[in-house]
């Protein structure tokens, strides 16, 4: 009787650890707002880009724009090329009513960064990193954009 108790005892422990673990490993969303501006934009103008994923609605797109440097300019332009060619565009950050910040990118050729143009909702940033999100209005899909510093 006493070994099953202990080993019910040790059972439950066990299992409190196990999910106290879990719940450390999960990343709390941060919030951005527009306190968060001025650090984006000194990441995001301090050196090249790569996309390291982009998907848009489920369909993951990421290899349209393998090879692609992308440099965010202080003037608002945004630079992507991949040794052969380049493109030209704009971005810009932008506070919202709400207190939120939207990371605009732009582009109108061609159409593969075209997709690209859009006031993404910033999810994630670091100085390294940053995942951007943007649900449709028109049909509810999601895509995901994340940029990785070179």
């Amino acid at each position: 009787m006493k070994k099953r108790i202990m080993f019910m005892a040790f059972a439950i422990l066990s299992m409190g650890l196990i999910i106290s673990c879990d719940k450390d490993e999960t990343e709390v969303e941060q919030e951005i707002t527009s306190a968060d501006m001025s650090k984006i934009k000194t990441a995001v103008e301090s050196g090249d880009w790569k996309i390291t994923d982009y998907s848009d609605a489920g369909s993951n797109e990421t290899i349209n724009y393998e090879g692609f440097n992308f440099t965010f300019n202080n003037d608002g332009t945004l630079g992507a090329t991949d040794g052969s060619t380049s493109v030209s565009g704009a971005w810009s950050l932008k506070s919202t009513d709400n207190d939120e910040l939207d990371f605009n990118i732009f582009f109108t050729t061609p159409d593969i960064f075209e997709e690209l143009a859009d006031d993404w909702e910033i999810k994630k940033y670091s100085s390294s990193k940053i995942e951007l999100i943007d649900v449709s209005t028109e049909d509810s899909s999601t895509d995901y954009l994340t940029f990785e510093k070179i």
